[in-house]
């Protein structure tokens, strides 16, 4: 017998071009590094230890097929004949998962309303100018990334996918290319949620970088006496705030329909509800998220010359969205005569709670007493909606 018959996953190595047999190894590291990192707590465990495990497994995992093509047990994502894709749900481990759930925006919508649980408007209504002036400057990465991708030779759809990943949302950017630049959307999908989980590590430079240690360690004064926005309030905000966004942008509302019957749910105090979404939902997505997301990590997708104009773009995006956001603290501490602490800015990059707890860390690493957390919240939350509010422009526009 032929030893590479037996072992097909390295005998399938000599019969692939070099350039992916190459990926394929770096991709099997890449996948053990994302793994320690998860673990370790570097990254994000709950994305990134199901990731890497996904992406070693897939990479190793290749096989003759019929007629002696090469591929995997695990799935195939570019299947576009129905009857192709029957006879592989049947087959591949994780293709009714990603038909299913991944690649139609589901996986999506669970997130987000898992999202929608974990937000608490009153940060919002408490300070609904600020909130939203950070949350607008935020986007500066989902705006003028788009004129730069256009330069560099993508199509309108995946110029205007590729800067959703500035809104630092992973559930838009999954939505905004499956229905912008389907053919672009694994690629994208890869390079949205690996540099959101570098949010962590990135962003606390680029504060230190562009603010000063001693605004970074300003206390906020309160200017009036703390009011308590009552749940009523804030179910009555979200109520009308969702028809009203969805009668605007229809094209978005199964992202704004989740996120806010979230957030109603959370205020309406029904715990069952609560528990199931908030733990059952939410974890489930994000699971099986971070594992498609390494199963789709495939050497011969990834080797496609686009990918590398991908991962220049998303980088910029959220670079220029993180700059933005800081921009818009120091307008915010201009306006307000310097009762501000313009590190909140970052908040304003929707990656919630991630960004907020940024900012609240680098401004206690300065001054441990000082407390931003509620400013810094009410920008995270607006920019979650000014992200899916730019989604709907995008794809009202372009669709």
């Amino acid at each position: 017998m032929n030893i590479l018959n037996l072992f097909q996953g390295i005998g399938t190595m000599f019969v692939q071009s070099p350039q992916i047999v190459i990926c394929r190894i770096v991709l099997i590291f890449a996948g053990f590094l994302l793994v320690y990192l998860g673990v370790k707590g570097t990254l994000e465990p709950l994305i990134m230890v199901p990731m890497g495990l996904g992406m070693s497994a897939v990479n190793a995992g290749v096989l003759f097929m019929e007629n002696n093509q090469v591929g995997n047990l695990i799935i195939d994502p570019l299947l576009t004949s129905t009857d192709d894709l029957m006879k592989y749900m049947q087959i591949n481990f994780l293709q009714p998962i990603y038909t299913l759930t991944f690649s139609n925006g589901l996986i999506a919508c669970l997130v987000f309303m898992g999202i929608g649980i974990l937000c608490d408007l009153g940060y919002v209504l408490e300070h609904p100018f600020i909130s939203m002036t950070l949350a607008l400057f935020a986007e500066a990465g989902t705006i003028l990334t788009y004129p730069v991708a256009k330069l560099m030779g993508l199509s309108d759809g995946a110029s205007a996918a590729v800067s959703i990943i500035g809104g630092a949302d992973g559930p838009m950017v999954l939505f905004a290319s499956l229905k912008l630049a389907p053919e672009y959307f694994v690629p994208i999908s890869i390079v949205a949620y690996l540099y959101l989980s570098l949010t962590y590590g990135g962003y606390p430079y680029l504060i230190k970088l562009f603010i000063p240690k001693a605004l970074r360690g300003k206390t906020i004064h309160s200017q009036k006496p703390v009011s308590k926005i009552t749940s009523r309030e804030k179910l009555i905000f979200a109520v009308i705030t969702n028809a009203v966004l969805c009668l605007l942008f229809p094209v978005a509302a199964p992202l704004f329909l989740s996120f806010f019957v979230g957030i109603v749910i959370r205020e309406s105090k029904i715990n069952v509800y609560i528990k199931l979404i908030g733990e059952e939902f939410l974890y489930f997505a994000t699971f099986f998220l971070g594992l498609m997301l390494g199963v789709l990590c495939d050497a011969s997708t990834l080797l496609n010359p686009d990918v590398f104009k991908l991962l220049i773009l998303g980088m910029l995006s959220l670079l220029l969205s993180g700059i933005g956001g800081i921009v818009g603290g120091y307008v915010i501490y201009f306006i307000r005569k310097g009762n501000f602490n313009p590190v909140v800015g970052i908040a304003g990059v929707s990656c919630v709670p991630s960004t907020a707890k940024v900012a609240q860390k680098e401004v206690q690493k300065v001054t441990p007493s000082a407390i931003v957390i509620d400013y810094a919240l009410g920008a995270n939350i607006c920019g979650v909606i000014t992200t899916a509010i730019l989604t709907g422009i995008y794809i009202t526009l372009l669709s």
